[in-house]
């Protein structure tokens, strides 16, 4: 059966990640025919080939691994151009997605199925500490004015606008905000589920809260004022 559903991972030596999120993917009851994509950046493939060696995921599940040049953008671009589903979900290696936030998705979506259609979830990051609360609900407020949420908030966007707007820019850095930017040129307003997907606190925990997060806000802001992410990219 054709799928509906198409879950697109782009990947770059995350074997350490992947497996327990496709597990949690398949863990779900999902109420529509759908697939997974694996669109793996590393030229060696080390990610699919942990994948195809891991023996604890079911080969028999509809999981597609596939090779791209290194970048988010073109590897999720790869990743859609593969895909069969008429709706794509974006999801980060390191991001897990759950039932309620899931089946309030498919809701959402087969209420303006025949609509340019696009959102994002609410962002929860996978630590106890207190301050992550903070940058939570600072980012779900960010998304909602600027109606641009970020990649780590689980993009969700109908195949039909996908393909109006040309995908993701092929950017090394800011492909999420490119492309909502493009969403936004369209007059589409994007739907913010009010459910949490919760994202790994690694990049915090490993290069610092505060330096992490005031980063992202200085890239973003250079972003906007047009600096190229070419150029951003060595300060990522």
């Amino acid at each position: 059966m054709k799928p509906r559903l198409s879950i697109i991972i782009p990947v770059y030596r995350e074997a350490a990640f992947l497996s327990a999120t496709l597990q949690s993917i398949l863990d779900l009851t999902i109420p529509i025919p759908f697939e997974i994509i694996v669109s793996d950046g590393d030229l060696a493939q080390s990610t699919l080939a942990h994948l195809r060696s891991d023996t604890s995921i079911d080969s028999s599940q509809p999981i597609k691994g596939i090779t791209s040049p290194k970048g988010r953008g073109a590897q999720l671009n790869r990743g859609a151009n593969a895909a069969a589903g008429e709706l794509f979900l974006f999801l980060h290696a390191d991001t897990r997605l759950d039932q309620r936030g899931l089946d309030l998705m498919i809701n959402a979506w087969q209420n303006h199925v025949d609509s340019l259609f696009c959102g994002a979830f609410d962002l929860h990051i996978d630590s106890e500490k207190k301050i992550f609360r903070m940058i939570e609900r600072v980012a779900s407020a960010r998304s909602r004015l600027t109606k641009i949420p970020y990649g780590d908030q689980g993009i969700f966007m109908s195949r039909h606008l996908f393909e109006k707007i040309h995908g993701f820019p092929d950017v090394p850095i800011m492909e999420d905000v490119g492309m909502m930017s493009k969403v936004k040129k369209e007059a589409v307003k994007p739907i913010f589920i009010a459910h949490p997907i919760s994202t790994s606190a690694r990049r915090w925990k490993d290069q610092g809260i505060v330096f992490t997060s005031l980063r992202n806000w200085i890239l973003i802001c250079l972003y906007i004022l047009g600096i190229p992410p070419r150029v951003l990219t060595k300060f990522y």
